[in-house]
């Protein structure tokens, strides 16, 4: 299982989309990260708790793209998360 961390949270500003740390996680995390849209997909699925098969489901059900390129735009996003201590997995 793949879930987002807590004290992180995705918000809508200003037509972007930004993940902010909130309560003890804004002590050790600074800034915020800005997400394009298919980002703030993944993040709404993480958010929620889910595998990587049931990401690339929901992926290819959800966008007109082939399964190598949702890969790749997965692999990218959880490498970028899991570089920025952002994911808890078990």
């Amino acid at each position: 299982m793949i879930k987002t961390k807590k004290g992180f949270m995705l918000r809508s500003v200003a037509g972007r989309h930004v993940v902010v740390a909130i309560g003890q996680a804004s002590v050790d995390f600074n800034g915020l990260i800005t997400l394009n849209d298919t980002g703030a997909y993944i993040w709404e699925k993480l958010a929620k708790g889910t595998t990587y098969d049931a990401l690339l489901k929901d992926m290819l059900a959800d966008y007109e793209v082939d399964e190598e390129t949702a890969k790749k735009g997965i692999d990218g996003f959880l490498d970028t998360a899991r570089g920025a201590e952002l994911l808890d997995e078990d």
